[in-house]
């Protein structure tokens, strides 16, 4: 492997000042805050550790799963096993310790940039080594001597340190975009609960709110395909995994009836509403979109709303991620262990309606409401695919950081 002038392979024991294990057991835990925290590999995600959401034990306990050594701010946490290869920073040690299958390391300040090792962890070069270690077993697993010995293409460490630099500027346009999406995504709530159950209404509506159910204002389930289907009839196949809260996967599957899974026979239209029935809490809703005339043909482990005259299809489709629904639904399914409803109880839902120019207006609301979501998200996607091509240049070599320019 040709590298840049200056540049080095280094096991990754050679730039830390110290790497610690976890102890190789489960701390136990109380079911009160307190200020000691154990760090689970859930919390490690997407180069952040998650101090908020975690388990608490006592200040006894702390002290014995922390002999190895405290954490530190900026320390970074590995995860060893379920899943394996995620990296994040530690921004606040306070009172915070290592849970099973957790790893810490700590740069040494003269050799290294802990961000510049994160940053190199996540790379493809590293994450490849890390899971050549991780095979072998039954369950993905990197052993702890291991994980001292991940190489590393090592810059001198003014270079280390401007190309973090140049990273963690990305990154913080990247947490400002979720902070906004984020925002959005809670002001949308909150108009949803407010428009929907009519605690706010727009002015020059004043009629009378009617509690419906479903089945009186759709059809549910109007159309499925028989066995006596053509075997060479063609479509777009929706299955369970192919939606996910509003969103109908755009790479469908394409199927002729004799070749299809058994579970395609729901027929849906454009505007037609989908629900998933089973597992209903995971909210695998959907509108389907106009399919240019290519059919499609869902799963009938969904149910199919075909909204009547008089009835908003965008309504009815806000509408059934609404808290109301969420409540009925979660009444059906409370103490099952597999959750899930039939066409009947869709039908049974019931739903709250104004007439249907307000009907328009509250969907056109949170459409739009969406829209601006939609743009953000997509916005944040093409950010976090720029920041991965600038990764592969700069933590290769390919793109250099002059060391004068970082001095």
């Amino acid at each position: 492997m040709r590298l840049p002038e200056g540049w080095k392979l280094v096991p990754i024991k050679e730039i830390c000042s110290c790497i610690v294990d976890c102890v190789n057991k489960t701390a136990a835990v109380v079911d009160y805050e307190t200020p000691y925290k154990m760090i689970r590999t859930t919390n490690v995600r997407h180069g952040r550790v998650d101090t908020k959401n975690v388990r608490y034990v006592t200040k006894e306990t702390y002290k014995i799963w922390t002999r190895r050594g405290n954490l530190e701010n900026g320390d970074l946490i590995f995860t060893r096993e379920a899943p394996v290869g995620e990296i994040g920073i530690l921004e606040d040690a306070s009172g915070v310790f290592l849970g099973q299958r957790t790893v810490m390391y700590r740069a040494h300040p003269l050799k290294s940039n802990n961000l510049f090792i994160l940053y190199s962890l996540q790379s493809l070069y590293c994450q490849k080594q890390i899971e050549d270690f991780s095979n072998g077993g039954t369950v993905a697993h990197v052993r702890v001597p291991d994980c001292s010995e991940i190489i590393l293409k090592m810059p001198p460490l003014p270079e280390q340190q401007k190309i973090a630099q140049i990273l963690s500027t990305w990154d913080k346009a990247i947490e400002k975009l979720e902070a906004l999406i984020a925002a959005k995504q809670k002001r949308k709530k909150a108009l949803m609960q407010q428009l929907l159950t009519g605690k706010k209404r727009f002015a020059g509506f004043d009629e009378k709110l009617n509690l419906k159910h479903l089945g009186e204002i759709g059809k549910i389930d109007a159309k499925n395909l028989s066995n006596a289907t053509d075997p060479n009839y063609k479509f777009k196949y929706i299955s369970l995994s192919d939606v996910q809260a509003g969103k109908i996967n755009n790479q469908l599957k394409t199927f002729t009836f004799k070749d299809a899974p058994s579970r395609a026979r729901r027929v849906v239209y454009p505007c037609d509403i989908i629900i998933a029935t089973v597992r209903p809490n995971l909210q695998g809703f959907a509108k389907i979109a106009d399919n240019g005339g290519y059919p499609y043909i869902a799963s009938t482990g969904f149910s199919t709303i075909t909204a009547e005259a008089g009835y908003s299809y965008d309504y009815i489709f806000h509408y059934i991620f609404s808290n109301h629904i969420t409540f009925q639904i979660n009444s059906l399914v409370v103490g099952s262990n597999y959750p899930a409803i039939n066409s009947s109880d869709v039908k049974g839902l019931f739903i709250l309606c104004p007439t249907l120019p307000e009907q328009q207006k509250i969907a056109a609301t949170l459409s739009t409401a969406d829209q601006e979501i939609q743009v953000h998200q997509n916005q944040l996607t093409a950010l976090k695919q720029q920041k991965k091509a600038l990764m592969q240049q700069l933590l290769t070599g390919k793109k250099r950081v002059m060391i004068a320019e970082a001095a």
